[in-house]
This record gives structure tokens, sequence and C-alpha cells, in this order.
């Protein structure tokens, strides 16, 4: 059974995907992400555009301007679907590890 392409984000992908709860274009994309994320992730030009891409050819997102070169996107009800399917999926990562290690992550002990 393949597995399905989106069923996991990365952490940009994700980001990427909350940026565009709002229209964003390209450089708004990735500017937003570094604040979201308060500087822990950059998402280059490259990296941006190829996810762009896919993100478009699966209709996650969708083009809403194009002027020049500049164009804007938003992601669309299945992106949301996506969006909110990672975010649970994150929650329960965190309550089974907050179950497990419980305040031990928070020491300054070494393993």
């Amino acid at each position: 059974m393949a597995r399905e392409q989106f069923q996991n984000l990365t952490e940009p992908m994700y980001y990427i995907l909350i940026s565009l709860l709002n229209e964003r274009c390209g450089v708004d994309i990735m500017a937003s992400v570094e604040e979201i994320s308060k500087g822990r992730i950059r998402v280059g030009p490259g990296t941006l555009y190829a996810l762009l891409g896919k993100f478009e050819k699966e209709k996650i997102i969708r083009e809403t301007e194009v002027i020049g070169r500049k164009r804007s996107y938003i992601i669309t009800e299945k992106g949301m679907e996506i969006l909110k399917k990672e975010f649970e999926r994150l929650k329960i990562l965190v309550d089974d590890g907050e179950r497990f290690l419980g305040g031990q992550i928070y020491d300054n002990r070494k393993y």
C-alpha cells in the first residue's frame, strides 16, 4: 500500500500552509514562515517554489493572483483538512511524549 504523499508534513510544509491561511505571495510566505516559527524555520526560494508547485498540483493551495512575476496563493479546503490532520497528529506526539517523559525532558541529567 503506497503511503499518501502529504500524510506527514515536514516543518517547512506545515508552516507554509499555516502562512497560507491568508493570501500571500512567495516573498511574503517566506517572511511569514520565519515570523510564525520565531526564526526557527527559514524557507529559501528553491524549497518554497518547489513545495508551492506540489501543493498547487495536488489542489492543497490555489493561485489567487498573478501580477507580472508575482503570484499569490491561499490554502484550499483540501489543504485545510491536511493541515488540521497534521496539527492533530502533532498534538498526539506531544501528548504521548508528555505522558511518558513527563518532567524528565526538563531535567539537566544526561542519559
